[in-house]
């Protein structure tokens, strides 16, 4: 699984300019099981999206599809972690920590 954080590079005008496109393409990663929470941080200099998945690579490609990427007021930090512990209604998502 990934924690993908969203900083704003640009003034949060050129943000909002982009927020229906993004909440869009937020929708269509929702709808395919990719992502499985997002929301602003407090106070609003970002976001947070945690998204399923074992391929870094294929999540750093699809957050440079992000329209605030694209329209250049974001940045991405990516962090990948291993789901050991969910709640119930993630235990899909657990995964077993590599040996070692």
């Amino acid at each position: 699984m990934f924690v993908l954080e969203l900083t704003y590079t640009a003034p949060i005008e050129r943000v909002d300019a982009l927020l229906e496109a993004h909440r869009a393409w937020l929708d269509g990663h929702f709808a395919a099981g990719t992502f499985l929470a997002a929301g602003r941080k407090e106070p609003r200099d970002g976001g947070i999206i945690i998204a399923a998945g074992d391929d870094r690579r294929a999540v750093e490609q699809l957050a440079a599809t992000d329209p605030f990427v694209t329209g250049g007021v974001c940045a991405y930090g990516i962090t990948e972690f291993i789901a050991a512990r969910t709640a119930p209604e993630l235990a899909t998502f657990r995964q077993e920590s590599p040996a070692g």
